[in-house]
């Protein structure tokens, strides 16, 4: 079995934030890039059917050198090789349709891709990828098993799981409770040094038109004061709750 595991190139949760030319371009500077969690629960779960099914695993990521420290990351994890596709990752069609050259070319048998990114939480890519290329679809994927080109699979659905039966090639959209956090895995020094021979192969785009662009970023709001309520004032605590608050 071959397994394609798509890696976003994010900003790690605790970097702080801040945007230029007028809020519509993110700055980069100072920023920490990790492998988005997502991918990352993906990539264990592909670990797994490497391990005990004997299947081969390269990662794939769309975007320019700076992110070739994650994808060396993926590859430090177990990952036998990595694939970057040489542009910006400009918006989720344009990814995916990167992306689904790579998968019809490489002949994959199963895409493992995050639910979405952290950073512009679009939950595109996935299902538009599956489209592009045919496969079959399983949209927050909580759980997978494959017994030759059969699959069944768990998903996250309104007020419970549901469990479906597929057949390969098949893309899924994973999320946490693929594998359990406590699984995740932590680069260590033998993979590291490893993962320095694996090849890291660039592919020129096939220059996907963006459908969509941002016209400007703004954060949140802060957070207002606090007010402090004398415990015995009840009548004013819910005063407060109704007219100000809004949640009574």
């Amino acid at each position: 079995m071959k397994i394609l595991v798509c890696i976003s190139h994010v900003p790690d949760t605790t970097s702080k934030i801040n945007f230029t030319d007028g809020d519509t371009q993110f700055d980069t500077n100072g920023v920490q890039y990790v492998i988005n969690p997502n991918d990352e629960f993906g990539l264990t779960r592909a670990m797994w059917f490497k391990e005990k099914q004997g299947a081969s695993v390269d990662v794939v990521n769309v975007g320019g050198p700076e992110t070739e420290p994650t994808l060396r990351k993926a590859l430090a994890i177990g990952a036998d090789s990595a694939i970057r596709v040489n542009t910006e990752a400009k918006d989720g069609f344009a990814v995916a349709k990167e992306l689904s050259k790579v998968v019809t070319d490489g002949g994959y048998d199963l895409v493992i891709a995050g639910r979405e990114s952290i950073d512009y939480n679009g939950g595109m890519v996935p299902g538009m990828l599956s489209g592009l290329t045919g496969a079959n679809f399983v949209a927050n994927c909580i759980g997978l098993e494959v017994d030759g080109t059969n699959a069944k699979a768990v998903r996250e659905i309104d007020g419970g799981k549901e469990t479906v039966n597929t057949s390969l090639p098949l893309v899924i959209g994973g999320q946490k409770g693929l594998v359990e956090e406590s699984d995740l895995r932590i680069p260590n020094m033998r993979g590291i040094m490893m993962a320095r021979k694996k090849p890291l192969n660039v592919v020129e785009p096939v220059g996907a038109n963006s459908e969509t662009s941002a016209n400007s970023f703004e954060k949140p709001a802060p957070k207002g004061a606090v007010k402090l309520v004398d415990a015995d004032n009840i009548d004013e605590l819910i005063n407060l709750l109704h007219n100000e608050a809004k949640v009574i």
